[in-house]
C-alpha cells in the first residue's frame, strides 16, 4: 500500500513541476523576473530526499501503516484539496520558483483570501501527514525541522519580491497579519 500512495504523490509532483515549468515559460515571456535562485537547489533537494527517507524508513524499519490512518488519511486528502485550490486560485502565475511579473495584480482569491501562503501550510502538513501515516516518525520530524529552515529563507525572499514589484502591501496589509495572529 505504502509503494501505491507514494507513487500517487510523486506522479502527482511530477505533474505539477510540469505545470511549474509552463508557467515559467509563459511569465518570463511577459517580463517575468526570477528572485531566488541561491536557495531554490536545497528546496529541491529537500523534497526529493523526503521521498527517499521516507521511502528507506519505511521499508528498511519494516513500517505498516499507522493505526490512526482513519483521521490521517482524510487529513491527508483535505490538505490535497486545498493545494489545488491553493494553485488552481494563482493560475499562471503559480510556480515552485520565485518569479514575479511586475505590476501584476497580486493574487486575493481562493485561500489567499485568508493566507498570504497556503501551499506552505499544505507542504508542511505533508512533511507531518505522510510520515505519520505510515510511523515513519523519524522522517516526520527532520524533514518538518529542515522545511522550516527553508521556509524562513524563503518566505522573506518570496515577499520582498513582491514587495518590490507589486503592490503587495496594499493587497496583505499588516493589520490582516495581526487578525491572523490572534486566531
Amino acid at each position: 500500500m505504502f509503494f501505491y500512495f507514494l507513487l500517487f504523490v510523486i506522479i502527482q509532483r511530477c505533474i505539477e513541476l510540469i505545470i511549474a515549468k509552463y508557467n515559467e515559460d509563459w511569465m518570463k515571456k511577459r517580463g517575468g523576473i526570477e528572485f531566488g535562485q541561491s536557495h531554490y537547489p536545497l528546496i529541491v533537494m529537500v523534497h526529493s530526499l523526503f521521498f527517499i527517507v521516507l521511502t528507506v524508513e519505511v521499508v528498511v524499519f519494516e513500517k505498516g501503516l499507522s493505526s490512526y490512518w482513519y483521521y490521517l488519511l482524510p487529513l491527508f486528502i483535505l490538505t490535497q484539496g486545498v493545494r489545488i485550490w491553493a494553485l488552481s486560485s494563482l493560475g499562471r502565475f503559480w510556480n515552485t520558483k520565485i518569479i514575479v511579473l511586475p505590476n501584476a495584480k497580486v493574487v486575493t482569491k481562493g485561500p489567499y483570501r485568508w493566507l498570504k501562503h497556503p501551499n506552505y501550510l499544505v507542504v508542511a502538513m505533508e512533511f507531518l501527514i505522510l510520515p505519520l501515516l505510515f510511523q515513519a516518525y523519524y522522517t516526520a520530524l527532520v524533514f518538518t525541522l529542515l522545511n522550516f529552515f527553508i521556509l524562513a529563507i524563503r518566505i522573506p525572499a518570496e515577499e520582498e519580491a513582491l514587495k518590490a514589484l507589486t503592490k503587495y502591501e496594499e493587497a496583505f496589509p499588516l493589520k490582516r497579519d495581526e487578525e491572523i495572529g490572534k486566531i
